[in-house]
This record gives structure tokens, C-alpha cells and sequence, in this order.
């Protein structure tokens, strides 16, 4: 199981009179870390650096530093503490000391990865919905279910036939509740399709 942020943390690192400052943010969608990054850059600040992962997807940006030398430590940094839903945006201020290919690595990876190692935490949680069919008779035990496998009931509706519930709870509290419910109902609950 992979962590977010629990919320936004920085850490600041001086190396040969360079100035890295580090700032993480937990974020949902590639809209908020442009927002982030919008709100945080530095404007006079020499690079604004970054990198996000949100699921499969990943980008990361140099801001004019030599090809490969920050956004991609940066994004490595993430990873490497097992983070999902993050961006984090090293900011630094050129000290005079030129640090070369390697320096630079070491510097915005360093930083961006002491930033994320001392951040609160918060567990990921991979969800999925339900739906559910039952007749009347069972809708009590389908109910008395719910709390105990974490599921959250989005949506109810009723028919001649019974109850159709939208559930959504921990992916890996299905097969679960699914046998759960097929033991406490003779096998009458049944999953159904989800409509789009």
C-alpha cells in the first residue's frame, strides 16, 4: 500500500552556497499540481524544479538545470519513499558555486527526498464501488454489513423486486463482504453490473 501527504511539508538544504528549497504537496489531478506549482514558484529564484506522480501518471521538469539533473532525482525521490498523489517543486537560489551534473542530482534529489522522509504520512486507500441487487427481506443484513467492511452507501432504489444499493469501499474488502453477504443471505444478494 502506497502513502499520500497527510499535507504540505518543506525542507531547505544549502549546498556550495546554493540554496534548495523543497516543497511537497499531497495532489489529486494534474490540474492541482499545476496549481501548486503556479502558487509556490519563485519568480526571481534561479530554477523552480518539480515533479508529480499521480498513479501511473508522471511528469517532471528541469526549468533550464542540464538535462536530467533535477526533475528526474526529484521524481526518483518519490518513488523511492513510496509516495503516490505528490508533487513536489524544489526551488533553488544559485550560490556563486557551479556543483556540476553530479551535484545537481545529488542536491535536488537530496532535498526533495529529505522533504517527503520526515512528512506526515497518509495511507492510500484503493476504492472501488458496488452494486448491489437484493430483495426486501435482506436489506437489514445487507445494511448491518456495511460498517464493518468500511462501505460507504452512495446510492439506494427500490423496485417490485427489492433494493439496488451503489457501494464503495476498500478494493480489497470486496470478496469480503461478497462472502459475508452470500452466507448471511442463502447467496440472495447479488452484484449487478454498474450502469455508466
Amino acid at each position: 500500500m502506497t502513502d499520500t501527504l497527510a499535507e504540505r511539508t518543506s525542507h531547505l538544504l544549502e549546498v556550495k552556497h546554493s540554496r534548495f528549497l523543497a516543497k511537497a504537496a499531497p495532489v489529486a489531478t494534474p490540474d492541482d499540481t499545476l496549481a501548486f506549482l503556479r502558487e509556490i514558484a519563485v519568480p526571481d529564484a534561479t530554477h523552480n524544479c518539480w515533479a508529480y506522480r499521480i498513479g501511473g501518471e508522471y511528469r517532471s521538469s528541469d526549468d533550464g538545470e542540464p538535462a536530467g539533473t533535477a526533475g528526474r532525482p526529484i521524481l526518483a525521490a518519490i518513488d523511492g519513499q513510496g509516495f503516490d498523489r505528490v508533487m513536489v517543486v524544489v526551488t533553488r537560489w544559485y550560490g556563486g558555486i557551479k556543483l556540476g551534473a553530479g551535484g545537481l542530482v545529488r542536491a535536488y534529489g537530496g532535498a526533495a527526498a529529505e522533504c517527503l522522509r520526515t512528512a506526515p504520512r497518509q495511507p492510500l486507500v484503493v476504492t472501488t464501488r458496488l452494486v448491489l441487487a437484493c430483495v426486501f427481506d435482506d436489506l437489514g443484513a445487507v445494511h448491518a454489513a456495511l460498517a464493518p467492511y468500511l462501505a460507504t452507501k452512495l446510492q439506494e432504489s427500490f423496485d417490485e423486486n427489492g433494493a439496488l444499493l451503489t457501494l464503495e469501499l476498500p478494493a480489497h474488502r470486496v470478496d469480503a463482504l461478497k462472502t459475508h453477504l452470500r452466507d448471511a443471505t442463502r447467496n440472495r444478494v447479488h452484484v449487478v453490473p454498474a450502469t455508466a
